[in-house]
């Protein structure tokens, strides 16, 4: 098909920040009245699961966060494409399952993105073959920017039976349950914009669980946001508990409280034996891997692998220990990139001017606009510029500046205005769902003042150097001087307030890294079930391929470019198969065999 190659979205670029808010707000005012989920369920009562038990092995793909920049989402389509992947001697099959695992798109859902960052990078790398049996399956889960129009586009990709090149999608609704050989699972849930896991959605995997499930199944999880990272970053996040509510309740009809008796058809003694195996997710743009241990010995793989072709994610913020719930904690044991790479490229922030001309363009409007006010409103009293243009920094010279600014600002009510919309913008920017408390605050209320003060000093450095000429020279020199040298600096402080914020304060994850918009350290993971057991195999790609070339047609596109360098990012995680004669809770005392859990690529 033909599509337009786009580069990585510019999150920085005003008309886009304004577009995706509003995107944001609309879809978090009327999420719950657009919400088509309950629409799906009534369009499609089958409860049935996606049956592939009847395989003696199975090769899945996981990947998360794709559909941004061309370079990216193609190296990674290319790479799941290829009929087999080898590492270390090892031959890994394409998968006869691809899972995407949220944020399909990017930066909103419409179906112009989809065709030009999803449906045409996937259905170049692998075309649609006639008459293929050994076809993929696709299944998707929605990420919060495929919920931003409701699911609209996103079930008519997904849910309706079409193709993605040569995957093709099976799923009926935004969430869905496979049922794998060996007494294995994959359960796929939709927790929509708030974490929320709608009513219908809850009856389907009841049903399920209650009906078909059997003492001591295996179970895949995945999830579109690694709700116990959040819960580690932030004590009110409550997602995770969430989650918790759906494995206890749902899964297990596990009951916690005395007075929550179970139903008569209650299927715990049944499910208690169960075993949550791993819990899939993405929406940080990393690979991370928790080791969590439960207090009855069983130990579940949390993985966030969001490299499917957006910006990259830092890793160096990450906690060592977590506690994803009261009773269980968990060990960081693997990440991509490398804590020291991740730190490294935080330094990238310094480059912010360099990465976002339509900031610098933003910033220095803005302080045009108010120097513009500024000697309007000064002229009846004297030019602000020429007043100050002989004014010394330092000794009574700071009295004599901040007098005549007093002077000039008390009489001006719309300079004072945008000096107010300044700083209580760039207040409200400070992230306060991460990091260290009340020095957010600090760190944020800081930086305001230091934009404000910024507008005031360059006011004064660019009178001092215009000093002399003429009036007309002083405007022809002050323009180019305010509107690109003050945008510079004004950006230089927002790099330097992002880059700290990451460094020392341990948050504005997302800010400080789609600032720069890294497009290396992509990752999916290749799972292989068989009879002995699971591995999971996490591949990465330190840097994407650039230089693919069109060998196709422009409506039939093929690319060529460099090969791709790609390797384990640790060794494979395999948690083998106990044979269940030895009794009924022989599974408990399974481990994952990790020859080396920490990262095999190095910086």
């Amino acid at each position: 098909m033909k599509f337009e190659r786009k580069k990585m979205v510019n999150w920085y670029d005003p008309q886009q920040l304004a577009f995706t808010a509003t995107k944001t707000v609309i879809s978090g005012i009327f999420g719950n009245f657009a919400d088509r989920r309950e629409m799906q369920a009534a369009l499609d009562p089958n409860l049935e699961p996606h049956d592939f038990s009847d395989r003696s092995a199975i090769w899945i793909d996981y990947i998360s966060d794709l559909g941004d920049g061309f370079d990216a989402t193609y190296t990674m389509a290319h790479l799941m494409a290829q009929q087999q992947l080898e590492l270390n001697g090892e031959k890994l099959s394409r998968g006869n399952i691809l899972i995407m695992g949220g944020d399909q798109v990017y930066p909103t859902p419409e179906l112009e993105e989809y065709n030009n960052r999803l449906k045409g990078p996937y259905n170049a790398a692998y075309p649609w073959v006639e008459n293929d049996d050994n076809r993929p399956s696709l299944f998707a889960l929605p990420g919060n920017h495929d919920w931003y129009d409701g699911l609209t586009n996103f079930l008519r990709l997904f849910c309706q039976g079409r193709s993605l090149g040569n995957w093709h999608s099976k799923q009926r609704r935004s969430y869905f349950a496979l049922k794998l050989p060996h007494n294995t699972w994959l359960l796929g849930i939709d927790v929509q914009l708030n974490a929320d896991i709608d009513y219908p959605q809850l009856c389907y995997f009841k049903e399920i669980a209650r009906d078909q499930f059997k003492a001591q199944d295996k179970i895949i999880l995945c999830t579109a946001e690694p709700s116990w990272v959040y819960q580690s970053m932030d004590k009110k996040n409550n997602s995770h508990e969430r989650i918790n509510f759906f494995i206890n309740r749902i899964l297990f009809d596990k009951r916690t409280d005395k007075y929550d008796r179970a139903p008569a058809d209650s299927y715990y003694e049944k499910n208690k034996t169960i075993q949550i195996l791993s819990i899939l997710t993405g929406d940080f743009h990393h690979y991370s891997r928790y080791e969590q241990v439960n207090p009855d010995g069983q130990t579940c793989q949390l993985i966030t692998a969001g490299g499917g072709g957006a910006f990259m994610h830092p890793t160096h913020t990450l906690k060592q220990h977590i506690t994803p719930s009261g009773d269980s904690s968990a060990e960081l044991k693997g990440v991509f990139p490398p804590v020291n790479s991740s730190r490294k490229l935080s330094f990238k922030n310094l480059m912010f001017p360099f990465y976002s001309m339509s900031m610098v363009l933003f910033f220095g409007i803005f302080h045009l606009l108010t120097a513009w006010l500024l000697q309007i409103g000064s002229r009846i009293n004297d030019n602000f510029l020429e007043k100050i243009s002989i004014i010394p920094l330092g000794g009574q010279g700071w009295e004599e500046f901040f007098g005549t600014l007093w002077d000039s600002l008390r009489y001006n009510p719309p300079v004072l205005v945008l000096n107010l919309l300044l700083f209580v913008g760039i207040f409200l920017f400070t992230d306060t769902k991460s990091g260290k408390g009340k020095w957010n605050y600090i760190a944020g209320g800081a930086h305001a003042l230091l934009q404000v003060a910024n507008f005031y000093f360059l006011c004064w450095l660019f009178a001092r150097w215009n000093v002399g000429m003429d009036e007309w020279q002083q405007i022809y020199f002050f323009i180019p001087e305010m509107g690109l040298l003050g945008g510079v600096v004004s950006c230089i402080l927002f790099g330097l307030y992002l880059l700290f914020s990451i460094s020392f304060l341990d948050n504005h994850l997302t800010e400080a890294s789609s600032s720069y918009r890294w497009d290396g350290y992509k990752n999916f993971l290749r799972l292989h079930l068989t009879a002995e057991g699971i591995t999971i195999y996490p591949i990465g790609v330190e840097k994407v391929v650039k230089n693919w070339k069109n060998t196709g047609s422009e409506e039939s596109p093929t690319f060529e470019g460099d090969s791709i360098d790609y390797q384990l990012i640790e060794s494979p995680i395999v948690t083998p198969f106990r044979d269940y004669s030895g009794g009924e809770m022989a599974w408990q005392d399974q481990e994952p065999v990790v020859q080396n859990p920490h990262n095999t690529i190095q910086n």
